[in-house]
């Protein structure tokens, strides 16, 4: 993890996405936006990084139509202060749990190609938005 925050930061990179599947209860569903908490290091990019989160939730939900984690956060957004990576960082970022791969449901969805097309096609959307300052819509 604190490799990657530096191959993040020493790119020079104006925003980050940690991409993951998460292994939560077989009965939950959907998707979650991990954010960083002000942790030092990261304190002048936490107000961007909740930016681009609600960027990303959006468009998540809208193009990919995976619902909001049933079990994680409030809405699709949990703030986290035990990633590394998010917590080390000096630029936007945020780590998207994009569906559960316990729950039978998400699991088929995120095998599929035409899903994870919809999932690349969102985070770009996403990133684009937040980069150009146009509400994702």
């Amino acid at each position: 993890m604190n490799t990657r925050a530096e191959i993040i930061d020493h790119a020079h990179a104006n925003v980050a996405i940690d991409i993951h599947a998460d292994g939560g209860p077989a009965d939950g569903r959907g998707f979650a936006i991990l954010e960083p908490v002000a942790d030092g290091i990261n304190n002048k990019i936490i107000g961007a990084s909740e930016k681009f989160g609600l960027d990303l939730r959006a468009r998540y939900l809208a193009v990919t139509h995976m619902p909001e984690s049933t079990y994680d956060g409030v809405d699709g957004i949990e703030p986290r202060d035990n990633l590394a990576g998010l917590n080390l960082t000096t630029v936007p970022e945020v780590l998207i749990e994009g569906g559960n791969m316990r729950n039978a449901t998400d699991a088929a969805l995120l095998v599929t190609s035409a899903f994870q097309q919809r999932a690349a096609r969102a985070m770009a959307e996403a990133i684009t938005a937040f980069l150009t300052g146009r509400s994702p819509g």
